[in-house]
């Protein structure tokens, strides 16, 4: 048998639309605070759904000189940002002598979609000659990913992921192996996303996927709520620096929290819809359990993957059930998407984070808007205000378009 290594968690950032930092984020989880508003980022008169999760009062010069910042799009700022806060706070230093053991793995679901659409109208409003030579490597969903390498000067296994909204866990989950196996010593990653805009709105809204709640768009995320419509959409960042236990230890590192579990299945059932009764959540979450040699009586807290839409929430229910049984009524879960949105392919990072918030601080974070019990939602969603609890094992769900699944398991250092 391999003799796996052991990785924990010693760094953390995040920009989302309820704090750019991680004091702001854990405020923002705490207080139960509502990122939704109506959008600004473009004009969305003659579109259906007219409000976002937007990322606000984001300082870019403090993290990217000026220049650099307009050759790169706005899903890879908030990838490379948050990097650069949690490579802060790990304290780690990167040399000549380990560079080739520090990697960086940054999922995202759509990449560089607002260079795409911008450029696209340029091509098709004055021609080719006037299309940014900046294109493809600023749509490019790998470019996050490469950008905060070249920032950091991380030489080591380097890749991105592209599965919808399991894109930032697959990469926490791709990357804890990595260390596991001994393949690196430290690991940059999570999830970026930045896809409010025209297209993306427009996209989401035909797919009958947006809630429409235009006249109420501060409660239009209420997962688990029987009122629920669709879900919110959001952009941002979450990132972790992981790292072995021994590299850890060695260079005296604060430690957040051991990652333990990591499962990852498909439905292979349809392009959207997730598979009846969430047998494929089910067995991804059965997977991080099993692979975290983790009893159903150490679970204290799961963060839902919890989008406020209908075929979901009931289905991560029923998932959850399946697995835990009668305890399922006595775990909390909360879906933090009812206040920052769904950042898609960020929202596995940003999640995660909220993960180890929870496990350092002892609380759980509420689910706002939850007003009206669904009888097929029918579990201990932590209703509109924060709850404080010791904290043993966290688990984060992250359930992507294509059937994608993801659970990650995250526990305090025994």
């Amino acid at each position: 048998m391999p003799n796996f290594h052991r990785v924990v968690v010693t760094g953390i950032g995040a920009v989302t639309p309820i704090g750019n930092n991680i004091d702001e984020y854990l405020l923002g989880l705490q207080k139960g605070t509502n990122g939704v508003s109506g959008i600004t980022l473009f004009n969305p008169e003659d579109h259906p759904c007219k409000f976002a999760a937007e990322v606000k009062n984001l300082q870019l010069e403090k993290f990217i000189e000026p220049k650099e910042s307009k050759r790169w799009d706005r899903f890879s700022q908030f990838g490379v940002i948050a990097a650069k806060q949690a490579f802060n706070d790990s304290g780690l230093e990167i040399n000549e002598s380990n560079a080739s053991r520090i990697g960086v793995i940054i999922g995202s679901g759509v990449g560089g979609l607002l260079t795409m659409e911008s450029q696209a109208q340029i091509l098709s409003h004055k021609g080719p000659k006037r299309v940014s030579p900046f294109t493809v490597p600023m749509m490019i969903p790998n470019m996050a990913t490469g950008l905060a390498a070249i920032a950091l000067g991380a030489k080591g296994p380097s890749s991105a992921v592209s599965t919808a909204c399991a894109a930032g866990s697959n990469a926490i989950g791709d990357a804890y192996r990595l260390l596991q196996l001994g393949k690196a010593d430290a690991m940059i990653c999570g999830g970026a996303e930045a896809s409010i805009t025209p297209l993306g709105v427009a996209g989401f809204a035909s797919a009958k996927a947006l809630s429409f709640r235009n006249d109420s768009p501060e409660t239009a995320s209420r997962p688990f709520d029987a009122e629920r419509d669709g879900f919110v959409i959001g952009e941002g960042s979450g990132i972790l620096v992981l790292e072995t236990l021994e590299n850890a230890k060695k260079r005296e590192a604060r430690i957040y929290a051991e990652i333990i579990g990591y499962g990852t299945t498909c439905d292979a059932h349809h392009i959207t819809s997730p598979s009846p009764g969430g047998t494929g959540g089910a067995a991804a979450i059965k997977l991080a359990i099993d692979d975290g040699s983790i009893n159903h009586d150490q679970v204290d807290y799961i963060n839902a993957h919890g989008t406020s839409t209908a075929a979901n929430d009931k289905n991560e229910t029923s998932a959850i059930k399946s697995i835990f049984k009668d305890r399922s009524y006595l775990i909390p879960v909360s879906s933090t998407k009812s206040m920052t949105g769904h950042l898609l392919g960020g929202s596995g990072g940003i999640e995660a984070v909220a993960c180890i918030l929870s496990l350092t601080h002892n609380f759980i974070p509420p689910t706002i808007n939850y007003v009206n019990p669904d009888p097929d939602c029918d579990l201990d969603y932590v209703p509109n205000n924060a709850r404080d609890t010791q904290i043993r094992v966290a688990l984060s769900n992250s359930f992507g378009f294509g059937g994608h699944n993801v659970c990650l398991a995250f526990s305090k250092l025994n």
